[in-house]
């Protein structure tokens, strides 16, 4: 593994690979990179796939490695979750699909890989993942991370089937993010890394066959935009969640520009009736009022009230600002300091 890192780096231009000198602990690092007149010492570890979880992991271990030592990630696979969670984190990697992402001071190599192909599980069945009815399991692990959970529990919370929750414990539980103890019906799990855990639900989570519908509605103030759109789909009992920033400046203080209201509709409702509902029209642009559904009504899992308006929970929130465009990102982030707190 070491002389295929050190022949990919020697490919690049400007850049040698040593094997000396030593730390000054007197260890021997891996390989000793050197750029211009900047040299760094790393350590390799090397992974088959890397998402966001085992990213989490990494980063863990990164933190513990003397001053003068920097971890460089070998894998297969990683993905785009995985890479900016180890980029912030200051670890370099190198994949299988020609990802290059070596940013230490002094010294930046950067390249772009090609898409991975789609994972398969045995028989060739896709592996589990944490979206549809699994992504609202890992949402009712997150909303109590430090609850004992037992298979039936989660199953109940979440209104799955014992035999999906089993899976999701059990896949999380290979992810060292849920620790178990006791067995047989005595069995119990808990979450052991709950930021790590809503990282890779985000990485994961895909809503399917998603229908929406842009409209415009008259209103003095967005903030005023949710709340009578919210009363308005009540009145016709249509059930509903508002989410995006509309939503997120009803959990926290720091949303001030809310451009659209983002509101879930339940897929048992035509977008259209629900339009005429909310008192807007369909529009094809200009629009400050969006609504959607899904199947499986997964984005209203969790919902509650907050100011007598539905809200998304929390981690929906955070996921769909995350999609969102217009500064999402920097949002979301605010979102899960201020109010999801890991």
């Amino acid at each position: 593994m070491t002389r295929e890192v050190q022949r990919i780096l020697q490919d690049v231009p400007g850049v040698q690979v040593l094997v000396e000198p030593r730390l000054r602990d007197g260890r021997r690092p891996d390989l000793v990179i050197r750029a211009g007149d900047v040299t760094h010492a790393v350590e390799i570890k090397a992974q088959r796939q890397t998402n966001a979880a085992a990213a989490h992991q990494l980063a863990e271990y990164a933190r513990h490695l003397p001053g003068d030592l920097h971890l460089l990630l070998v894998a297969q696979t990683t993905t785009k979750e995985a890479r900016r969670i180890l980029e912030e984190e200051g670890v370099a990697v190198i994949d299988g699909l020609g990802n290059i992402r070596v940013e230490l001071p002094g010294m930046f190599l950067w390249t772009e890989g090609r898409k991975p192909p789609k994972a398969a599980g045995p028989a060739g069945q896709p592996p589990a993942r944490l979206t549809g009815r699994a992504g609202v399991a890992a949402q009712a692990l997150l909303a109590d991370p430090g609850r004992d959970w037992r298979v039936n529990d989660l199953a109940a919370e979440a209104h799955i089937s014992p035999a999906l929750a089993h899976r999701v414990l059990a896949r999380l539980e290979r992810e060292d993010l849920v620790a178990a103890e006791g067995a047989g019906p005595h069995r119990v799990r808990h979450v052991t890394n709950p930021s790590a855990l809503l990282d890779l639900w985000a990485e994961e989570m895909h809503d399917r066959k998603v229908k929406e519908v842009r409209a415009f509605r008259l209103a003095r103030n967005p903030r005023e935009q949710a709340g009578a759109v919210d009363k308005a789909l009540d009145e016709a009992h249509i059930d509903h969640a508002v989410t995006g920033a509309a939503a997120a400046a009803h959990l926290a203080p720091f949303i001030t520009a809310i451009p659209v209201t983002d509101v879930w509709v339940t897929e048992t409702t035509p977008l259209e009736v629900a339009v005429n509902a909310a008192g807007a029209e369909q529009v094809a642009e200009g629009h400050n009022l969006l609504l959607r559904q899904t199947v499986g009504d997964e984005a209203l899992a969790f919902r509650k009230k907050v100011e007598d308006i539905w809200l998304a929970n929390p981690f929906r929130v955070f996921l769909d600002l995350r999609h969102d465009p217009r500064r999402g990102r920097e949002q979301a982030d605010r979102l899960r300091e201020e109010v999801i707190g890991f």
